[in-house]
């Protein structure tokens, strides 16, 4: 960890909330995340910069630091438990670490059919029961943001389950996609996101998956075959922030950012939806990958074949709460 860059934080932070001085100095919030400004979560970040900055009218001043420039993927939470940096948005499965498991409910293949259902998710009683486990940890979780539904990719088709046996696919730190991927007789390797591009194009690993977006922008339709649209699973991202930071804020800073963060939330799940939709529609223009999709009965046959992961993860994420998410996508969606 960055002992001194973590010492300045907080001077800077004691300093932005010391009292009367503050009415002449703007609140900081150093917000970091580890991709780049051109993605949703960057604009997402950069817009809730604009709103908060607007909305506070200058008595907030947000520094955004995007693609690890001011801490990388493993420091970033412990940094903003210590208050050094205020603002994050890691990955659902990047909570495993720190003992909150229930986020892994996430990465559970075909637990969310779709927007809809993750909406109601997110934007509901679930979504608020998940973000207050996060308390006990001196963290405050304010929103989710979306990456998008991620699909298969190799340089062979893939079809029926048995098409994956024996297939490298990397993945990104997480059991439950570990055990996704070992349900289907593949060969999971876990890989910095950085790599996947030349992994692929050398053959260190035969395919991946991801949203369209990634594929697009990493150009990894360029060195893959076959893309099978499975939306078997899910990216995304909770904007949290150090709780005893947002808590000593006064009520007249904390609502305007609190509104800002809704508008810039709505702003960066719909940049999400329409960066994945052009994605598609580029990957297709290009013919350098055939898209493959699944009839009614290969689809079945792959949710089947996955099954035996919710059991695996059961354990650790609680399958009360698997239940929970089961009941949403099962409801009436209006």
């Amino acid at each position: 960890m960055r002992t001194s860059a973590i010492a300045a934080s907080i001077a800077v932070l004691a300093l932005g909330l010391s009292g009367p001085a503050s009415a002449q100095s703007p609140i900081i919030i150093k917000f970091s995340h580890v991709v780049a400004t051109d993605t949703p979560k960057g604009k997402g970040a950069e817009k809730f910069k604009e709103l908060a900055e607007k909305y506070t009218g200058g008595k907030v001043k947000v520094e955004v630091y995007p693609n690890s420039t001011l801490y990388k993927d493993k420091e970033e939470l412990e940094a903003l438990q210590l208050g050094s940096v205020q603002m994050l948005a890691p990955s659902n499965s990047k909570f495993g670490p720190l003992g909150i498991r229930e986020f892994e409910v996430f990465d559970l293949p075909y637990i969310l059919p779709d927007i809809k259902t993750l909406r109601k998710v997110t934007e509901g009683p679930l979504g608020t029961k998940l973000l207050k486990l996060l308390d006990a940890k001196g963290i405050t979780g304010l929103a989710y943001w979306d990456n998008g539904f991620k699909q298969m990719s190799a340089n062979k088709k893939l079809i029926t389950p048995a098409d994956y046996q024996g297939v490298k696919f990397r993945i990104q730190s997480s059991r439950v996609i570990q055990a996704q991927f070992k349900s289907l007789g593949s060969l999971p390797q876990v890989m910095a996101f950085s790599e996947v591009y030349q992994a692929l194009q050398t053959g260190v690993v035969d395919g991946q998956e991801n949203t369209w977006s990634n594929i697009y922008t990493q150009k990894m339709h360029e060195v893959q075959k076959y893309i099978t649209e499975t939306n078997h699973g899910y990216i995304g991202y909770v904007v949290i922030v150090n709780k005893k930071f947002w808590d000593d804020l006064p009520a007249d800073i904390r609502d305007p950012l609190s509104k800002a963060m809704k508008e810039a939330t709505e702003f960066s799940n719909a940049q999400s939806q329409k960066e994945n939709d052009d994605a598609l529609a580029e990957i297709k223009k290009s013919g350098k990958s055939e898209i493959i999709k699944l009839t009614a009965d290969q689809d079945e046959a792959m949710r089947k074949a996955m099954e035996p992961v919710y059991k695996e993860a059961a354990g650790r994420i609680g399958q009360g709460l698997i239940d929970e998410f089961l009941k949403e996508a099962k409801s009436p969606t209006n």
